[in-house]
């Protein structure tokens, strides 16, 4: 009974993170693509599509945890040294962009471009790799 209260409080946990998680990549995101579509992109759309993105690399990352990706890793080396993590790592990318690119509308009904989204992924990429590379003096 006690790993079963530990398992439903660790998903609580994770449902919770992953919304804190995309509500700042949503907030990147809408500012990004407001100012490169240069009309109204609905916030709501935004965050979905981020949500959608923290909790498909969440699970990913549990999925590599599980299989022991991380175990390729030795004690001196960087994260990015493991072609699991690298791979992961693209993967995630990847999916970012498709969900992103078919999820978001912009104000005038068409959908943003591939670029756009390309573009959202980039930054917010980015940004996550700062502090694995060690830019952040």
């Amino acid at each position: 009974m006690s790993s079963l209260l530990a398992i439903s409080s660790s998903l609580v946990y994770l449902i919770l993170a992953d919304s804190a998680v995309a509500l700042l990549l949503a907030l990147i995101c809408w500012g990004l693509l407001r100012w490169t579509t240069r009309c109204p992109v609905p916030f709501n759309r935004t965050y979905l599509g981020c949500l959608m993105w923290a909790f498909a690399a969440s699970a990913a990352t549990l999925l590599l945890i599980t299989i022991g990706g991380l175990q390729a890793i030795g004690p001196g080396q960087s994260l990015l040294a493991s072609p699991w993590i690298r791979g992961a790592f693209v993967m995630d990318m990847l999916l970012g962009v498709v969900l992103l690119w078919r999820l978001i509308p912009r104000g005038d009904g068409h959908r943003i471009t591939l670029g756009n989204a390309c573009l959202c992924v980039g930054v917010l990429a980015v940004l996550a790799l700062i502090p694995l590379l060690g830019f952040s003096h």
